[in-house]
């Protein structure tokens, strides 16, 4: 008799994360936040920074190939800060959940990321970003918005002044223009749920009611949230990112969350100039998940 022994193997899967860092204290600081929020998950961080060294002497480096070009030393370098920074979170905040991983790039940003994405999966940028500077009144700083712009997986920016607290509260603004699945919403529940968090689905009126076709997307996304402790709110304001704002400062928001879906007041809020709008300063940690077309 010839016996098979079947093994079961649970199959663990890892969440990859890319964190972008300049070796600021602000990316210092979404990197903390990030490894916080993901405490009790087995996650992949991926350390990104990118260089692009001064252009060189070409004769230099002719007569002089025995010395290591201007490319090595910024990479070796690059490379050098990155482990500081791995093996301080591991100090600080040691967790047999997480690797991280380094990665030192002779490449823009964006281009670098976009490609990182694609090549590894990630399934979650983590940034930090300066937020509003001086009168010019900008949400985030270009490179935050062209990654949200750019990338095909979530963003979450992180503010300069913002430390971690567990998100119990959520906001969720939402023009129900769009049908939303379960594949958009996934990140966003899996911190619902991890947190036991309260949703506030938020909507700024244009008129009296809703449409049919909207009203079909509330309830299509009420069953998308029914084990997530949610509550829809109505408003009547003139101005979305003051009412955004201000609802964000009366209900002690943790994290806000948005879809970035073209054509939709999202698109409008985030990317026109903000000189002219009123005190949109967002203090929080702000998830943009891009809308699947």
């Amino acid at each position: 008799m010839i016996l098979f022994l079947v093994l079961t193997v649970n199959i663990v899967t890892m969440k990859k994360i890319l964190l972008p860092t300049d070796f600021s204290d602000n990316a210092y600081n979404a990197i903390e936040y990030a490894v916080q929020l993901f405490s009790d998950e087995q996650c992949t961080f991926f350390l990104l920074n990118t260089y692009t060294p001064v252009i060189f002497d070409n004769e230099y480096v002719i007569y002089n190939a025995n010395v290591p070009s201007i490319d090595d030393v910024h990479k070796k370098d690059s490379l050098l800060k990155l482990k500081n920074i791995i093996e301080k979170i591991k100090k600080y905040y040691p967790n047999k959940n997480h690797i991280f991983k380094r990665i030192a790039s002779f490449n823009l940003l964006i281009n670098e990321i976009k490609q990182q994405v694609s090549k590894k999966g990630i399934e979650l940028v983590i940034m930090g970003t300066q937020g509003a500077t001086g009168a010019k009144q900008i949400l985030f700083g270009s490179h935050t918005v062209h990654t949200i712009k750019a990338a095909s997986c979530p963003v979450l920016a992180i503010p300069s002044s913002s430390y971690y607290e567990q998100p119990k509260n959520i906001l969720f603004p939402t023009d129900f223009g769009i049908p939303l699945s379960d594949r958009e919403l996934k990140i966003f529940k899996e911190i619902a749920v991890r947190y036991k968090s309260k949703v506030h689905v938020f909507h700024v009126l244009r008129e009296e009611k809703l449409t049919g076709d909207q009203e079909n997307i509330k309830r299509n996304l009420a069953k998308e949230l029914k084990a997530i402790h949610h509550k829809f709110h109505f408003i009547n304001e003139d101005e979305i990112s003051h009412a955004i704002y201000k609802f964000q400062e009366q209900n002690s928001i943790d994290i806000l969350i948005m879809i970035n879906n073209k054509h939709s007041f999202f698109e409008n809020l985030l990317f026109e100039p903000l000189v002219n709008k009123i005190g949109f300063h967002t203090k929080i940690p702000f998830l943009v998940i891009p809308h699947l077309r």
